[in-house]
């Protein structure tokens, strides 16, 4: 699943798949003082570092997409990165959520369901865009009641993020789907990704409207497995770009 990057890496997801269930008290109390819920950071928090920043798509009146028997999105989307920001902290990287509850972000000054969703998504963007040196991992659940049959997991990035897309998404390929899938350009017209500068990523787990699918995605041990599988790919970004700007030093070296 993650040949391509480094040994201590792959010791490391492996500790944190055998070990998860009894890291969720220890790390999240942590993770509680972190940056959350579209509030400022602390001025110490936001320095010149990598920050992976992680959304929990939707959230408090707005449920997100919905499953025939009334699953909603939202949910799922909280649970999957509750876990991704447990695993990325265990390794060792600055994280921080947008929500670690069932809530919207918007401040409650519009009155229609619309006018709420904008501004729940500005609110999402003032967050990220809080962080200089951030990266953007936004959790979803994807779907097309009419082709219930169509499953599976794809990464869509921006500008910024295509490389981190397509590393996310030969890890889902390999450990998630079972058939390919290719990472896609997001469209401009999805606001958060639009407006962000740094490397951002939109994850869709999988189909709410396959009814397999959606049994799978309640399966606290497949959220768990989602969450390994998305930071094996920010791992595997993180090594390829790295020894890409060394290659470029060392280049430069040599003129």
């Amino acid at each position: 699943m993650i040949v391509s990057i480094g040994k201590r890496e792959l010791f490391a997801i492996g500790m944190v798949l055998a070990v998860l269930p009894a890291l969720y008290f220890v790390l999240w109390r942590g993770q509680e003082n972190a940056a959350v819920s579209g509030k400022a950071p602390a001025e110490e928090k936001i320095k010149e570092r990598t920050v992976v920043i992680i959304d929990a798509g939707h959230g408090g009146f707005d449920g997100g997409a919905v499953s025939p028997d009334g699953v909603a999105e939202a949910e799922i989307n909280l649970a999957v990165a509750k876990d991704l920001a447990l695993v990325l902290a265990f390794l060792g990287e600055n994280t921080a959520l947008t929500r670690q509850e069932d809530i919207s972000l918007d401040t409650g000054s519009g009155s229609t369901v619309r006018q709420r969703k904008v501004e729940d998504l500005k609110q999402r963007t003032a967050f990220v865009e809080q962080f200089p040196q951030g990266v953007l991992l936004s959790i979803h659940q994807n779907s097309l009641p009419s082709v219930p049959s169509v499953h599976g997991a794809q990464a869509f990035f921006n500008p910024a993020g295509e490389g981190l897309g397509q590393c996310i998404q030969q890890e889902l390929n390999a450990v998630i789907n079972d058939r390919e899938k290719q990472a896609r350009a997001m469209d401009p017209s999805v606001y958060l990704l639009s407006h962000t500068r740094h490397p951002s990523v939109l994850i869709e787990c999988g189909f709410l409207s396959n009814g397999a699918e959606t049994e799978r995605l309640q399966s606290p041990e497949y959220q768990r497995r989602l969450a390994l599988t998305i930071a094996a790919g920010y791992l595997r970004w993180q090594e390829e770009d790295h020894a890409g700007q060394d290659d470029l030093l060392l280049h430069g070296v040599r003129q």
